[in-house]
């Protein structure tokens, strides 16, 4: 019995880049692959001014930011997590990385599943070589290539 429930939601005023199934199978597939068979992950795509105003209040930082996730579990509990995918700054991102917005969007979807699962990374230059970033990506590739199961 699939005790896993993903849902994802689109903000006012946001176009998704992406089908939000597709965004679903993502965060199933970390789940699955993270060894997850009970957990509740809810994914928004926001604006640059929702996601803003969640990195104020939450995190006291200005300006839009790509992905905020929260951790609303204690330990031993099963998952459960928002996370929130600022679609306006994917797009701004895609362009700088030579990715589609979609992919970048797929890609903050599953970096913020993550750290709902508790994986976490440095800040500043290193965190781009840490291992949440390499299972990230290997994820994401898994997942575009068709990895991600049925």
């Amino acid at each position: 019995m699939d005790e896993v429930e993903v849902e994802v939601s689109v903000g006012g005023g946001v176009t998704p880049p992406i089908d939000p199934e597709r965004v679903e199978a993502a965060v199933r597939h970390v789940l699955r692959a993270e060894g997850v068979d009970a957990a509740e992950i809810s994914v928004a795509l926001v604006s640059d001014d929702e996601i803003a105003a969640l990195n104020r209040e939450y995190l006291s930082h200005e300006g839009p930011t790509d992905v905020i996730s929260f951790h609303l579990h204690d330990r031993g509990e099963p998952p459960l997590g928002d996370v929130y995918v600022g679609v306006q700054q994917a797009a701004r991102q895609a362009a700088g990385y030579g990715a589609s917005v979609a992919d970048e969007v797929l890609r903050l979807a599953v970096h913020g599943t993550l750290h709902v699962l508790g994986h976490e990374h440095p800040e500043g230059d290193d965190r781009a070589a840490s291992p949440m970033f390499a299972r990230q990506e290997a994820l994401l590739k898994e997942f575009l290539s068709g990895g991600e199961g049925t």
